[in-house]
């Protein structure tokens, strides 16, 4: 079963994400973007749903540090600011694609399956 790695500091939001992926995959969690650098360097994740807005290290500086060691792992950008600015400053981080909140189940598992299908 694929392994994603879900970087999150709020726990609702992370509970939501549980519902969307425990039918499908595994998940661990990191609750800051200092935490997803170093749960990134496992070998067994297979993809990264980032927080942006994250305590200790921003979603957009992980991205960027981990696609620095892994650039061919994918990192989806999860936001509740959905300004174009702010999918153009996670693409630029390295995130490779983007999803606002609150996050519909169906487009989520969709986006997922685009990078490393079921």
């Amino acid at each position: 079963m694929k392994k994603i790695l879900v970087a999150e500091d709020n726990d609702s939001n992370f509970l939501l994400m549980t519902y969307v992926l425990k039918k499908h995959y595994e998940y661990v969690r990191a609750h800051n973007g200092k935490e997803a650098v170093t749960m990134a360097d496992d070998e067994g994740i297979d993809l990264i749903l980032m927080d942006l807005r994250m305590p200790i290290k921003d979603g957009l500086q992980a991205s960027s540090e981990i696609k620095a060691k892994r650039p061919d792992l994918p990192i989806i950008a999860l936001t509740a600011n959905a300004f174009g600015s702010d999918k153009e400053d996670a693409l630029a981080a390295g995130c490779d694609d983007f999803i606002a909140k609150p996050v519909s189940h169906d487009i989520c598992l969709k986006m997922i399956r685009k990078y490393i299908g079921e």
